[in-house]
């Protein structure tokens, strides 16, 4: 077990976990987290993070912001958060770098708040802070006089223009601060919001050992649900990577998508025309991080979120499937220790098995109420209510749940 960990901890290339693939991450975090003291809260949990077998843990923004999920962020350089001191963050980094667990930094660069008025009687301005920026920083399109954004407006707030020179020489130094300080992972918010080039530059520049972006737009849905066909929304999200230089993942919305359709007895979207899976997993799985649900999509905003009674089902997906699979903080230490007994055990067996983000996928049944394959020729399983097991005796019963079952090679 301890290899997986210490892979990554050795590598200073960062490239050299994308190719290994062998990651596994915990979202540590919800959407109110904020409440609860954070820093300290997960520094009490580091040990059995790192005794079940995760190597990324996602952070949320650390730094100061104007609203207290960190999301709105002003002054970068100032680690005082909602979710803690700057010396507890401190302490938290401490403890997962010796529990050879990696952080990752939640990457907030779209927007953020001017703390003076500027161009049109706007907070475009960030005097009186640490990049004390003018209104050229903000896209024009969002009250500033930059130029107009290279993605989508992310309303109401001024948005960063990272078209200027001065903007990412600021922003790449704030990176590399971050990488002093213990963060070793990044996770870059609304990353529609601008060029996946910027996101290439950053990530050369701050040399991050894993990256992950966040390009979320809307799944492909018709008058009656959601369309089978999901591959104009995949394509969307593999341009983004292609055009980060490859240099990043990004999180499987359309298999988020898919999945949580499929698990209300519609097993059949899980098998594309082609045989294969049917989210960026199946095109590009050494890019594409699986989740089954994040601060945004469930918690307590739930805008999209998984069906409560088929979380088990999810996981029993993703953690024996290709990609990078990605657990949520609710899911494995508020639903219950038999949830959280049972993520691990499924983590366990992906580890033993040495299946990882590019394993081969055979799908063998894919029924309303059946979903079964083979995975790197080394396990098998199936979901869903359909009763299902492998012919052959070299198959033995690795792990079962609630609608799931996982069978390894003798």
């Amino acid at each position: 077990m301890g290899n997986w960990n210490n892979f990554a901890e050795e590598s200073t290339d960062p490239g050299a976990v994308l190719r290994n693939g062998r990651e596994i991450l915990l979202q540590a975090y919800n959407w109110e987290s904020h409440k609860y003291d954070w820093w300290r809260n997960l520094e009490k949990k580091v040990p059995d993070i790192a005794k079940s077998g995760f190597t990324s843990v996602w952070l949320p923004p650390a730094t100061n912001s104007f609203s207290p999920e960190g999301y709105l962020p002003q002054n970068l350089y100032s680690l005082n958060s909602s979710y803690g001191s700057e010396q507890l963050l401190k302490a938290l980094l401490q403890k997962l770098k010796q529990h050879k667990v990696r952080a990752m930094a939640d990457i907030v660069i779209n927007h953020r708040i001017g703390t003076t008025r500027g161009h049109g009687g706007m907070y475009n301005r960030y005097d009186g802070i640490p990049l004390a920026w003018d209104e050229h920083a903000v896209t024009s399109c969002t009250g500033g006089l930059g130029n107009r954004s290279t993605g989508d407006n992310f309303n109401g707030v001024p948005n960063i223009d990272h078209s200027q020179h001065f903007v990412r020489k600021d922003i790449i130094g704030w990176l590399k601060w971050l990488r002093s300080v213990g963060f070793q992972d990044f996770r870059f918010d609304f990353a529609r919001g601008y060029s996946a080039k910027y996101v290439k530059e950053y990530i050369e520049g701050a040399k991050p050992i894993f990256s992950v972006g966040e390009y979320w737009d809307s799944c492909n849905y018709n008058g009656y649900g959601l369309d089978y066909n999901q591959d104009s929304h995949r394509q969307r999200i593999i341009n983004w990577i292609d055009a980060s230089g490859q240099l990043s993942a990004a999180f499987d919305f359309t298999t988020k998508g898919i999945l949580q359709e499929a698990v209300k007895g519609q097993f059949w979207r899980l098998r594309d025309p082609q045989g294969k899976p049917p989210g960026v997993m199946g095109w590009w799985p050494s890019r594409a991080v699986t989740f089954i649900d994040n601060h945004d999509t469930g918690s307590t905003q739930a805008h999209w979120p998984f069906p409560s009674n088929h979380i088990m089902e999810g996981y029993a997906y993703i953690l024996t499937h290709p990609g990078i699979p990605a657990v949520f903080y609710d899911h494995f230490y508020d639903w219950g220790d038999s949830n959280h007994g049972q993520i691990v055990k499924l983590m366990d067996i992906r580890r033993r098995q040495d299946i990882h983000s590019r394993s081969s996928v055979r799908i063998l049944e894919s029924q309303n109420n059946l979903y079964s394959a083979i995975i790197g020729e080394k396990i098998c399983m199936k979901i869903g209510d359909g009763s299902w097991c492998p012919t052959g005796r070299e198959w033995t019963l690795a792990t079962t749940g609630h609608r799931y079952a996982v069978w390894q090679k003798q």
